[in-house]
Parts: structure tokens; sequence; C-alpha cells
């Protein structure tokens, strides 16, 4: 197949440290490529990939301090691969609703894939407008507030199957990895290790976004200071974050909004670490409870299931992780979908004839 693949502008491809969306659009690429599909990604300049390369940009947009308006080169973006459209099968997005006026217009099929929240009240009007444009949610529960949309598939991350680094054994600290962003509960994450003694690695991006950087300073870093067993440890490049993951008790993500996916579980699975999180959003459907991590809703829950994390067997998260969430499993449906979009594109076409 001819596909193209339309990656945010703001990371690179794969991105250096922080970027969870861009990492899946990587994989999802060279897997492609992989399967000898031929592939076409539009990304940053900066990027780096075994496909055909086009660059609405030279460089990632959050790393130039040239760029005051991104949005224009989204802009450019979008006018490049309607320009390019005619040479593909089809044309995968990961640009959230960018390309949802073109979906009607087009004649090459267009999928999205949504990366983020679908809670918001305002994105209503929105998919009651385009309550025909294919979409591919990364989870089950992300479709729940939208049902009017044309979900058409749900396919789960996946992220290459090599060796991370398993570890058997784990060891005596609780990992955060995450934004340092209010939903994300870098603070209650905190209380947790406060409560049950266990040393805490906070590995985060501190956000450029005002409202969180402003509650990162007033409630965060005061908490990291309070208490000597907190560690902040920077934003990690991939293998300290895995090195932080192996290593680590368990993982804990006491999110408080629907988080769509959460790609750190499945990091966190594929070296045998168990995962602790709250029942929002995508956590129910991922983390099988008390079998490869506990889902706890109260700091009291959340303290038990520390104190409970032994009774997880890592070999199970381990191999939880090969039977569901690997680059195989995640580029397998894709060309699924991509096979059966494009025939129905064909039978459409066929009929108007």
């Amino acid at each position: 197949m001819r596909i193209a693949q339309v990656a945010p502008l703001y990371v690179s491809i794969p991105p250096r440290q922080y970027g969870g969306t861009e990492r899946v659009v990587h994989w999802l690429t060279e897997g492609l490529v992989e399967r000898g599909h031929d592939v076409t990604l539009f990304a940053s300049g900066d990027s780096q990939t075994k496909a055909e390369h086009i660059a609405p940009c030279n460089k990632a947009l959050w790393h130039d301090d040239g760029v005051t308006v991104p949005d224009t080169f989204h802009a450019i973006e979008l006018d490049m691969v309607m320009e390019e459209a005619f040479k593909f099968d089809i044309i995968h997005s990961h640009l959230d609703f960018w390309l949802f006026p073109f979906h009607r217009h087009c004649p090459t099929p267009i999928v999205t894939t949504l990366h983020g929240r679908t809670d918001l009240p305002e994105l209503q009007n929105l998919y009651d407008h385009f309550n025909q444009t294919n979409l591919i949610s990364i989870s089950h529960a992300q479709q729940t507030f939208l049902p009017q949309a044309n979900w058409i598939e749900t396919v789960w991350h996946g992220i290459p199957d090599k060796d991370y680094g398993f570890n058997p054994y784990g060891g005596e600290y609780l990992a955060f990895l995450a934004r340092m962003s209010p939903e994300k509960r870098p603070d209650l994450a905190i209380e947790v290790a406060r409560r049950t003694g266990v040393p805490l690695k906070i590995a985060a991006r501190i956000p450029d976004y005002k409202p969180h950087f402003d509650w990162y300073k007033k409630v965060v870093e005061p908490l990291i200071a309070a208490n000597p067993n907190v560690e902040y440890v920077g934003e990690l490049g991939d293998e300290q974050k895995f090195e932080l993951l192996r290593n680590a008790k368990a993982l804990i993500a006491p999110i408080d909004w629907p988080e769509p996916f959460g790609l750190m579980l499945i990091e966190a699975w594929a070296v045998g670490t168990p995962v602790i999180s709250r029942p929002y959003g995508s956590i129910p459907e991922l983390v099988k409870h008390a079998e490869v991590g506990f889902v706890a809703e109260t700091v009291e829950d959340l303290v038990r299931a520390v104190d409970r994390i032994d009774e997880i067997e890592r070999e199970l998260c381990h191999q939880y992780f090969l039977d569901q969430f690997t680059l195989d499993v995640m580029v397998t449906e894709y060309e699924k979908i991509y096979e059966k979009v494009i025939q129905r594109q064909q039978t459409k076409s066929t009929v108007l004839i």
C-alpha cells in the first residue's frame, strides 16, 4: 500500500525525550516500511525515518525559538498533504481534527487516530458536524464521550518487541513518568510516597503552558522540596526511562482525567514493572486489576496497593506486554483498517460510476 503518515510538528519523529504520540507515529511508520509498504511521513525536518520524508518546517516547533505561531506550519503541512494526496492509497492523520474538512472532498480515503482527550464539551459540535469522518480510537473508553462520531476501530498502542531489560525482581522505589501537570497528579504520587515511606522518583517534562507551569511551581515544587524521599530526575530519554522503570517497585500513575491510553503503562510492563493507577479513562480497560497492577481511587487505596505490590508476578506483566502491546500487533491492526477503508472507498466509487 502507498500510505501517508501525517504527524504533528511540535516534536520530531522520533522524539528525543517527551512525546508519546510522536513515538507511536515513528514506530508505526517504521513498522509499515519494514513490511514493504510505500510510506511517506509528513513531519518536522529534524525527524529521522526510513520512509520518504516531507518536511513542512525545518525544526520541531517546540524546539524552535523563532516560531511564535506554530499553527502556520500546520496549515502548510495540510496543503502539502493535499497536494500529494493522489499518490497515496490512504492518508493516516495524527493531527487531531485538522484534516476533518478534507475527508469528504479528498479522493484518497483519510483516517484519523485521535490521541487526545474526547470529553471536552466544545467537541460535541465538532463531531456532530463531522459525523462521517473515519476515526480510530486508542482505547474503547475514548469513544464513550462521542457516541455520534464515526468510530471504525480501536487500536491499542504497541512498541517494538525488543529487550528493554526485563527485571524479574524490581527495586525499592516508585516511579512516576508523565507530564508535570494537574491531570497527571504528581502531587498525589508524592503523598502516597510520604504515607508509605517508599521513595519516589519523578521523571517528567515541566510544561511550557503557563497555567500548568504555575501549578507546578506553586504545588509540586514545594512538595518535592519538603519530602526527602522524593527525587525529581528530569525529563528522560528512552534509555534512561527504561532504566528507571525496570528498577522500580511499581509505576504509579494517579491520574485525575480520562486518560485516552497511557504509553507509560506498556513501557512499564515491557520491563516487568506493575502499574498502580486510578479508575479513569482507559485505565480499567488496560490494567488487569490484581494481575498486572492495581486500580485504586482514593489515597488510602493507593497506599494499600503499594503495600500489596509484591503480590504481582512481574513475569505476567512482561507476558501481558508481549501478548497485547507489541509493534507487530499494532501494525497488523492498522493494516486491516487501511485495507477495509480502501475497499469501502473503491466500492463507493464503483457504485457512483
